[in-house]
């Protein structure tokens, strides 16, 4: 029998908890996929005394995860404490100076700090694996490095965050507003206390930026990321999306052309009849085009104890194999630097959402902006039922669709219109999704 494959676990969560429960489940049918037995030797995490449901006693603690890259009895160290500094990033360095592989759940440090944990694991001649940093127990990270090695990818878009997807297929069904149905994904566990990186997109910019790196052979660049999330989103805007026709989706979405990367998290409006419509609940989905492959489509669990550590476990296998590697599909040497793409001269079509003062003038208003701006309105619905501020007109709804045109029109139109006494609050922008 070969040696085994000695792994320390640095965090113990739900997920790290997960790993040692797949490691024990699963352990004869890891072995023969694995050609090798995979034991944890370590573990690491900040409270000794926690119940975690899992029997620790076979493993050797260790209360700093920075001793966990030094010890002799470790071939290869899985890092499930997050955040994108700190221990993490130091663990991950410690790591890969002193010759051992390193896999992560981490997102943040990798969208962060990839380029240099790649360099320094391609100097050391050891794997940096990440699978389970992007989509939980979705194969993405290895169907596009290796499964789509040969093609092209020209885009690659999707939903990349579940806590986002679930509130709003959540409002979706049930035409709850906003802040009720995040406050029950919160009690449902579903979303965070302090659920920031999820709504606001942060998350789902992390996931980009490393799908795009990955996707086109471009270095990591999440500063260049465009991210918005679904604060703005309103029971109307969804009324208004299934009158239309779509669905209100976050969307990721990364293109590469002519050296020039466009990467943006956005709310869209999903045509129904695109698969991307029909990913509900906490699911999350990937969609990459190749030039030779076409379209390829990935969905499933993008979080949570079994997918998340079903995927650590994909990577400590994939070790044991001595699958290494580039982390970013190819040689860090030849990762090209893209500048970003001028955004106002993407053409699309676009939902607005305008809360406006009910008193003669405001239409005509709005529309001169939009026509000063050579934004063409496809359609236009005017809806009651905003809440008046006291002392105020009535506030209606007045939606607009409008034609096929550059992105710098509409950006135009609303700086036209922003501080106008007209309207009772911010506009919500959403861009349609033709793909």
């Amino acid at each position: 029998m070969s040696e085994a494959l000695r792994v320390a676990l640095a965090g113990l969560g739900t997920v790290g908890a997960g790993v040692i429960k797949l490691l024990d489940e699963n352990r004869e049918l890891i072995e023969r996929r694995a050609g090798r037995p995979i034991e944890i030797t370590a573990v690491s995490a900040r409270d000794r005394s926690r119940d975690r449901g899992v029997d620790l006693s076979p493993f050797a603690w260790e209360d700093d995860s920075a001793a966990l890259a030094a010890r002799a009895d470790v071939d290869v160290v899985a890092e499930l404490i997050g955040g994108s500094d700190g221990p993490a990033l130091n663990l991950a360095r410690d790591t890969l100076k002193a010759g051992k592989s390193f896999v992560t759940a981490n997102k943040a440090m990798i969208a962060h700090h990839g380029l240099e944990l790649a360099e320094m694991a391609e100097k050391a001649k050891v794997a940096l694996k990440y699978e389970a940093a992007v989509a939980g127990g979705i194969p993405v990270i290895k169907g596009l490095r290796e499964g789509a090695a040969a093609n092209a990818i020209t885009s690659v878009y999707g939903i990349l965050n579940g806590t986002c997807n679930y509130i709003l297929t959540e409002m979706e069904s049930a035409g709850g507003d906003f802040s009720d149905v995040l406050a029950e994904a919160q009690a449902l566990g579903y979303a965070e206390a302090d659920p920031t990186f999820d709504i606001d997109g942060i998350d789902a910019a992390h996931k980009l930026a490393i799908l795009a790196s990955l996707s086109f052979g471009t270095a990591l660049d999440f500063d260049s990321v465009a991210t918005s999330g679904i604060r703005q989103v309103i029971a109307a805007d969804i009324a208004e999306a299934r009158a239309l026709g779509f669905k209100v989706r976050l969307v990721g979405m990364a293109e590469a052309n002519g050296g020039k990367l466009f990467q943006r998290v956005h709310c869209c409006l999903v045509p129904r009849k695109h698969p991307l419509a029909h990913v509900a609940g906490s699911l999350n989905a990937i969609v990459a085009q190749g030039n030779f492959v076409g379209r390829l489509f990935f969905e499933g669990a993008g979080a949570g104890e079994g997918p998340t550590a079903s995927a650590v476990v994909a990577d400590l296998i994939d070790v044991a194999r001595g699958e290494y590697g580039p982390a970013f599909a190819m040689p860090f040497a030849r990762l090209t630097t893209s500048d970003p793409v001028n955004v106002g001269e993407r053409r699309g079509r676009a939902y607005l959402r305008f809360a406006v003062h009910d008193r003669p003038g405001v239409l005509a208003e709005i529309t001169a902006a939009m026509r000063d701006a050579n934004v063409s309105i496809e359609s236009m619905i005017q809806r009651g039922g905003a809440a008046p501020s006291e002392g105020s007109d009535d506030v209606v709804h007045l939606i607009m669709v409008t034609h096929e045109g550059p992105e710098r029109c509409v950006a135009d139109a609303l700086e036209r219109l922003r501080g106008s006494q007209s309207l009772a609050g911010e506009p919500m922008l959403m861009h349609i999704l033709d793909l």
